[in-house]
Formats: C-alpha cells, structure tokens, sequence
C-alpha cells in the first residue's frame, strides 16, 4: 500500500529515501532558512524533534513560535509515519526503528542546508532521537536540549513504576488489571490514567489546544507508538523496551541542557544519570511543572533555552 499525507497546514514535504516528511520553517528569512545554517545574529537555527514516539509536531508550536519571536530560527517537523509525513500502517514492525528517525532527521538537515550550525531539541522520546542523532555525528550540530527524556528504558519504566505505586490504590489496581490485559471498567480507567496525567504530565489545568492537537492526531494513526513503545506508557512493551545507550554517552561530546520537571514521569533520578552521562551537560529542573514544562512553565522555559544556545554560541541573550 503506498503511503498516505495530510496537509492542513502551511508546510513543505520533503521526499527521502522512506517516503514524505512534512516540516515547517518558523521565523529565519524568508522562503526558509539561510543556506549557511545561520539565522539572524549569528542565531543558528533549533530543530525540534517531538516525543511518541507517534505524536505530531503541534504541541512544541508555541515553544517555537515564542524563539522564533525573538530571533531564533526553528524547524518543527512531523516524523515520519505520524500527522503530515507519509504513513505506512501496514509496514512490518521491524521498518519502525530509531535508525529509521535519524536517518529521516539527517535528509531534513541536509535538505535545509544545516550543515553551517545548527541545534536539536527533542521532547520525551524526541530526546532519545537526538541523542541516537548525534552519535553519529552529523555536519553542523552544535548543541543539545535534551526535554524531559532519559538514556535507558529499563530505568524510565521503574521510575514510572515508582509513580503508579504513589496513586490512590484503587487507581493502581485498575491499572496494573489494564496493563495485564485483564478487563477493567472504562470509566475507572479514564479516571486513573486522569489522575496520572495531572499529577506527571501536564499540571497546569486543562490541555492547551496545542497539545490536544497532537493527541487527537496520534489517535487517528498510533501506528508507530503501539510498535515502538506498547499501549501504554507505563509498562513499555514495544521495540524500545530495551533501549539503553548509557554506556555511549560519553561520547556525545557536545554541550547538553537536561531538563524535566520536578513532578515528571521521567523521574528526576533518571533524568539526572542522563546529565551525569554527558560529558557536558548543564541540568535544570522546573519546580511547578510535570512532562510538558515548555507548556506548564513556557517563559522560563523559553528563556532557558535562549540562555544555554546563547552561551554555546557567545551571542547576546535577547
């Protein structure tokens, strides 16, 4: 079966070798970015790798819009098999691995013409793609924001292990009934996963709009996360159960911003082996905020960023 696009929002495709990935150039020049790499001020231009792995690139728009807004170049993109990139549900569980993202995250770079400078962001499972991208180290990347991810599978399912164990006990035994696959009542489970959510997702009240829109289109095609990560978040049952690349990240010699927030699924231990790791990393935590800081806590975020990309590039903090 070929694969299938939607387009309904401004954007470009790019054809690699896979298929179609839909991005979009937020601020820079006009007609896209500088073919040096460079934005305005010496500001090299931020690509932002989202999570899922299976969401789309609609929740890190403000976070994008806002850096671009202050001179910042940014690419947002949706990865392949998710929103406006081609989709491929009938590919074999076997065509859906992290060598595939990277590789589609190297024809974006060069298709741009990144080569010049330029960062990565990535969010949750977005982190886990950047740090695969940058051991192999691709022409021009520079630094890494690394968003409320982790370097090991194994230690994420024990820390989330550790949150379910802190729920009211009938909100963990209709989850752990699910996570078994025993039947469990809808409602009893919507009200659990709910109670997760707002404790370690996303705690500033209700989702913003930006982030239902990427919910809503994950559910139309959760082709790539049911493969990669399982039916949930907790248990991790898809191919990346056993991704781990602790004992490799000594060798992503670039300068490095951990961040999660203090009431994160990823676990602030967890995020912390993960800065340990690097060898130059600087690590902050944000203190009102669960997985989704650049939403709950977005100016502090924002000028987080702004300070750390400023810093690897010795250019004023705007």
């Amino acid at each position: 079966m070929a694969e299938s696009t939607r387009r309904d929002e401004d954007g470009n495709l790019l054809e690699w070798r896979r298929g179609r990935t839909w991005y979009r150039v937020v601020g820079g020049h006009p007609g896209g970015l500088p073919g040096d790499g460079g934005g305005d001020g010496g500001r090299a231009p931020l690509v932002l790798c989202h999570g899922g792995p299976g969401m789309t690139h609609d929740y890190l728009v403000p976070l994008a819009e806002a850096l671009a807004a202050a001179g910042r170049p940014c690419v947002l993109y949706d990865q392949y098999g998710v929103g406006r990139s081609g989709h491929r549900p009938e590919a074999p569980a076997g065509f859906w691995t992290p060598e595939l993202f990277v590789e589609e995250l190297h024809a974006l770079a060069d298709a741009l013409g990144l080569s010049g400078g330029f960062h990565l962001l990535g969010h949750s499972w977005g982190g886990m793609l950047a740090l695969e991208t940058a051991l192999t180290r691709p022409a021009g990347l520079r630094a890494l924001v690394l968003a409320d991810t982790f370097a090991s599978s194994p230690a994420y399912v024990r820390g989330v292990a550790g949150l379910l164990a802190r729920l009211p006990a009938g909100q963990r035994e209709v989850l752990a009934r699910h996570e078994a696959g025993e039947p469990v009542d809808p409602a009893a489970y919507g009200e659990a996963m709910t109670a997760f959510y707002r404790r370690h997702v996303y705690r500033a009240g209700p989702a913003p709009e930006a982030l239902r829109r990427t919910m809503a289109a994950m559910a139309e095609d959760p082709t790539v996360y049911r493969t990669m990560m399982g039916e949930s978040e907790f248990s991790m049952t898809g191919s990346l159960r056993d991704w781990d690349v602790t004992d490799r990240l000594a060798a992503v010699d670039l300068p490095a911003l951990v961040v999660s927030g203090r009431y994160d699924q990823v676990v602030p231990e967890v995020a912390d082996a993960l800065y340990r790791g690097l060898p130059r990393a600087w690590r902050l935590e944000f203190g009102a905020s669960g997985h989704l800081p650049h939403l709950e806590e977005p100016a502090a975020f924002r000028a987080a960023v702004e300070v750390f990309l400023a810093r690897v590039e010795g250019t004023p903090t705007p």
